[in-house]
């Protein structure tokens, strides 16, 4: 695990870097040299209003980085697999788009608007997925700041999907492309640029699995940076599995109730049992879920008792946990997301030669990709039951998804075989 690789100071020996500081005017000069030569080009107007947006937001983002990140600039390991996922992810669908006869500035500008709408979409799915853990206690100003942390982690998969979607029909629908044929370009790059970013989860501690004794699980540091717990470290802490127990919140009724006792464990000795469902703690009433992980967590890191009062009216106390420097063993389910992704990746870029029909390659995608995302839910403990279904939010995407695709198949196979010669609409 490597959250932060290394952090840029805001100034070097008096002198400001970011803000209106030296990096800005180097970035201005780079920019206004780029614009120059644009324009000396008979089609350099169109690059120019291709890759204008992403000079403006690099110029804005320098310039109000100082007022989020006083400290310095950190790079996060998630950030920048980030960056390569969406680089590499670009040059494969550049070389595919080449070949059909569209032109790069065309890919790139795509690139851009699915970037950060996956982005927007992926970090909004988030915070609503985890809004009453994560943020419900947050003012306005507050949210928004937190929201905007996505480079430390917290981007869903389906949400990225969905914004990345709304800009992909934006851009079909104005350039007349053929979506179909599109979509079968950028499948491939989509499934490795998602196998690279769960390495970045692994460098975060995100997406993690639940504990194990297999050869190759994984341990988690208790801190991933100088202020920030490791989140496997702190689920567990705040879980309970450092004195031998679970629990859970019910999504029914919102009850907190102990979902798993290891035998022979602290919590085993002092008579907490499976099925027991929590009503105090320390005396205090539990408000939410929330507060019981905060109540359990503070106490474990103080090296405290944790006092349960359960609904039975039995008082339970479980004696302090040994403290730990890292977490407990669990699945390292971003290596199996990412090994997952890279073989679909790899399959679907093999297939696209082979297709029959445009749409194949990008339905492929959509169909195998929610089957193994549905198995390894199974065995993640990041994401808590949805609506009651007993299965989590991504699951529930997942099976929506496969449904739709049913759909979707039975309309590809009634399509003329044969795929476009070029991606115009009008081909």
């Amino acid at each position: 695990m490597r959250s932060e690789l290394f952090r840029i100071p805001i100034e070097v020996g008096g002198v400001p870097l970011f803000g209106f500081g030296a990096l800005l005017l180097a970035w201005l000069v780079f920019a206004g040299l780029w614009a120059w030569r644009s324009w000396s080009r008979p089609d350099g107007k169109a690059e120019f209003a291709s890759l204008a947006p992403v000079f403006a937001v690099v110029t804005a983002a320098i310039i109000v980085l100082p007022r989020f990140a006083p400290g310095g600039l950190p790079i996060r390991g998630y950030g920048v697999m980030l960056v390569i996922a969406a680089s590499s992810g670009l040059a494969m669908a550049i070389h595919r788009a080449r070949s059909r006869g569209l032109d790069s500035d065309a890919v790139l500008s795509m690139a851009f608007g699915m970037f950060v709408l996956g982005i927007a979409g992926a970090r909004l799915f988030f915070v609503i997925e985890y809004w009453d853990v994560a943020f419900a206690g947050d003012t306005f100003l507050e949210g928004v700041k937190k929201a905007l942390l996505f480079t430390e982690g917290g981007l869903v998969v389906y949400g990225s999907l969905i914004g990345g979607a709304i800009a992909f029909a934006w851009f079909c629908f104005r350039h007349r492309v053929s979506a179909l044929a599109m979509a079968d370009i950028i499948a491939p790059s989509l499934a490795i640029g998602l196998a690279i970013g769960r390495i970045g989860c692994l460098l975060n501690g995100c997406c993690y699995g639940g504990t194990c004794d297999r050869p190759w699980a994984v341990t988690f540091p208790r801190m991933s940076s100088a202020d920030r717990m490791s989140p496997p470290y702190a689920d567990q802490a705040a879980g309970g599995e450092f004195h031998g127990f679970r629990w859970q919140q019910d999504p029914r009724d919102n009850r907190a109730v102990v979902t798993r006792v290891v035998p022979g464990s602290a919590a085993a000795d002092a008579g907490l049992a499976t099925g027991a469902e929590i009503k105090t703690i320390g005396g205090e009433t539990i408000a939410s879920g929330s507060t019981l992980g905060d109540a359990i967590l503070g106490r474990c890191l103080a090296g405290l008792p944790i006092e349960l009062g359960l609904a039975s009216g039995e008082r339970v106390t479980v004696p302090p946990a040994p403290q730990r420097q890292r977490s407990l063993p669990v699945h390292p389910t971003q290596l199996y997301s990412a090994i997952n992704a890279g073989l679909l990746g790899w399959f679907l870029w093999l297939y696209y030669p082979r297709r029959r029909r445009d749409g194949e390659v990008a339905a492929l995608l959509l169909t195998i990709y929610p089957v193994g995302r549905f198995l390894l839910e199974i065995i993640r403990t990041d994401e808590s039951a949805f609506f009651g279904t007993g299965l989590s939010i991504s699951q529930n995407v997942s099976l929506l998804l496969l449904g739709l695709m049913a759909p979707t198949w039975a309309y590809l196979l009634t399509r003329p075989l044969g795929p476009a010669n070029r991606l115009s609409a009008a081909s």
